[in-house]
């Protein structure tokens, strides 16, 4: 080979090394250190919280922006973790608890002001508060927002202005609910059941099923007649309406019990207030999260906290690695998770689960039923 043809091939390579190198190191995210920041609606030892942690961490060790368990298990238990190509650092509102308008909007100004010190490359808000309340401090910022958790339709926040194309620097994961499915199969399970009462807390994601339930029933869409719903936030009432409910219906939708507040205005665990009624209401129920089958009721079709961190985490580094536009990234729910009978509580009811070939996964304890 001349050195004129020698020279030409190193000039290309040289060339190509320019194009590709860049694009490649693009992809990966190993090029430069980015910074995440995560914000929480609830705490940490919620278990839909739990779920999500599960996913986003899942995303991360995919990705490689976290190399091993040990890095998922350290940034689940601190909070924060340091690599070289991650920064994370996640805050919880704890609304589940700290619930007034005061006390939401000193921990907004607290997430505002570390937002400010940490310098983000993204944010991911979860649930309906952060998403709300954090993520129209940031709409049409320059920092990109992805959220998870949303229940029903986003655009309500007014940070999209549509589900197929979002338009500003915001998008993320809803939650379909399948709130139809879980009275589908519940009445597959038991097929006498005729009627139905709702029971849930007075929270923004409790309204919102309770509303997306009586609008399927208004259609007709049900196997079941709703016969009522018990929503409020005092724990004496939620019990004292949910026996007298129990004498009317013959089936439940248990949704959200996690804003309930003793007669001196304390947050009541919601293993506790679930103890309550698992020992007290003995009907066949459904819920639409893992979570409350692990608490012990009797049949869920999932809708995966999982899934959402998962596929929230997926479009966030979509955005950062692949340089993809939120405003242009539509925003999706995940397909539903599996049916899943909790066996204890299939005891407690009398029923024989055995040969039911549609449930998917069993849970075998009731968490709210432990010493």
């Amino acid at each position: 080979m001349s050195r004129t043809a020698r020279l030409l091939l190193t000039i290309l390579a040289a060339l190509l090394c320019a194009v590709f190198v860049p694009r490649a190191q693009a992809e990966t995210g190993y090029y430069r250190q980015f910074r995440i920041f995560i914000v929480s609606s609830y705490h940490r030892t919620y278990l839909w919280s739990q779920d999500v942690q599960s996913g986003l961490c899942a995303a991360l060790l995919e990705s490689g922006l976290l190399s091993s368990i040990e890095e998922q298990n350290e940034f689940t238990e601190k909070d924060v973790l340091e690599n070289e190509r991650v920064v994370l650092r996640k805050v919880w509102m704890d609304t589940k608890r700290k619930n007034s308008r005061r006390q939401i909007a000193d921990a907004v100004a607290q997430i505002v002001k570390e937002v400010e010190e940490f310098r983000p490359d993204i944010i991911l808000l979860g649930d309906d508060n952060a998403s709300n309340y954090v993520g129209n401090q940031y709409i049409d910022t320059a920092i990109p927002v992805v959220f998870w958790g949303v229940n029903g339709l986003p655009v309500r926040y007014g940070l999209i202005d549509s589900i197929d194309r979002p338009g500003h620097n915001v998008t993320g994961i809803y939650q379909a609910g399948y709130l139809q499915e879980n009275i589908i199969f519940l009445k597959r399970l038991v097929p006498e059941i005729r009627t139905m009462a709702i029971l849930s807390d007075d929270s923004p994601t409790g309204r919102s099923k309770v509303k997306a339930i009586e609008r399927l029933a208004e259609t007709e869409e049900l196997p079941v007649k709703i016969i009522g719903s018990v929503v409020t936030n005092a724990y004496e009432e939620w019990k004292e309406r949910a026996l007298r409910m129990s004498k009317k219906v013959d089936s439940f939708f248990v949704l959200n019990h996690n804003t309930l507040k003793d007669v001196n205005g304390n947050a009541v665990d919601q293993l506790e207030a679930g103890r309550w009624y698992l020992e007290n209401i003995r009907k066949p129920d459904c819920a639409q999260e893992k979570q409350f089958a692990q608490e012990g009721i009797l049949l869920v079709v999932d809708d995966s906290g999982f899934k959402q961190g998962f596929d929230a985490m997926k479009v966030a580094l979509d955005i950062l690695l692949k340089g993809q536009d939120p405003a242009l990234i539509p925003v999706t729910a995940p397909t539903r998770g599996p049916v899943i009978i909790n066996r204890r509580r299939a005891e407690m009811l009398g029923l024989d689960i055995s040969g039911i070939d549609f449930i998917e996964q069993y849970i075998d304890e009731a968490m709210a039923l432990q010493p």
